[in-house]
């Protein structure tokens, strides 16, 4: 079922038109993103309830998540505030019809439409980053924490406030003077700009240091019960489709991502960092 919230979704139109080119259907299939996505799922097993619990996902993009936990027996609500990623979410839904989705709208993280204590978590896996301002992610934070039932569980993902500059050191994009002023940005205040609009420098976004996502994260009034790094160091790894193709190599590279999960000195060389927190009475 197709949803439409009565609010008008906002995003910027740099990140609508971003995100009409539908990168988001196929990015978590190749490269570092398929490390991304495993050790998400692997986080999202390890922290949500059991099946068949209620899973709310905001900013769930084309539903990749969403199909992931349908299929594990979840009831999974997608909320996005872009309509192609609700329509391929759509498609994608109909080709699972023994799990599909279990509703689909669109709508916006600072307002959702639902009631409240309704759901058993929510996934916020983008929009603490395409809001820029700091009263808009806490607006976010505090919607999830609003329709979260006690005792259920937020699960907040940020991009690293040096996202940028490893990625530019790895990929030698630091030798294109025009992502230069884009990664010095980043670092003075985590304002992320691409006036290029070139697709590899992604989009208008916020990028954080791991203790500002949990003060956020903490003034919505959740509680946090681990803060971890999504990709730890191994996104940055050289040819990395050819070490995840190889079981031993992928098996090796994500037991050096778990080792590292109780150092938090290193959580910003992740390119994602995920909060666990938990709404209490």
């Amino acid at each position: 079922m197709i949803k439409k919230s009565k609010r008008k979704p906002s995003l910027v139109p740099e990140i609508q038109g971003y995100y009409r080119h539908g990168l988001e259907k196929e990015r978590l299939s190749s490269g570092s993103s398929l490390l991304e996505k495993a050790r998400t799922e692997e986080l999202l097993t390890r922290y949500l309830p059991g099946p068949p619990a209620i899973i709310l996902d905001v900013g769930g993009g084309a539903g990749a998540y969403s199909l992931w936990l349908s299929a594990r027996g979840y009831k999974v609500h997608l909320v996005d505030p872009v309509p192609l990623h609700i329509e391929q979410a759509r498609e994608a839904s109909k080709r699972s019809p023994d799990h599909p989705i279990a509703s689909l709208s669109l709508g916006d993280a600072r307002r959702l439409e639902f009631p409240d204590a309704s759901v058993d978590a929510v996934l916020l896996f983008g929009p603490l980053y395409h809001l820029t301002e700091h009263n808009d992610r806490l607006d976010a934070l505090r919607e999830a924490r609003r329709v979260v039932r006690v005792n259920g569980v937020v699960l907040a993902v940020g991009i690293s406030r040096f996202a940028s500059i490893l990625d530019g050191l790895f990929r030698g994009l630091l030798d294109d003077p025009e992502f230069l002023p884009i990664v010095e940005r980043d670092l003075i205040d985590g304002q992320h700009r691409n006036p290029t609009h070139h697709p590899e420098y992604f989009t208008t976004a916020f990028f954080h240091l791991p203790d500002e996502l949990k003060a956020e994260v903490e003034a919505a009034g959740l509680h946090t019960l681990n803060i971890l790094p999504v990709e730890g160091p191994a996104w940055l790894v050289p040819n990395f489709e050819k070490h995840w193709r190889d079981p031993s190599r992928r098996e090796r590279l994500l037991n050096a991502v778990r080792s590292l999960e109780d150092q938090p000195s290193i959580l910003g060389v992740s390119a994602h960092i995920m909060v666990v927190a938990q709404k209490r009475g």
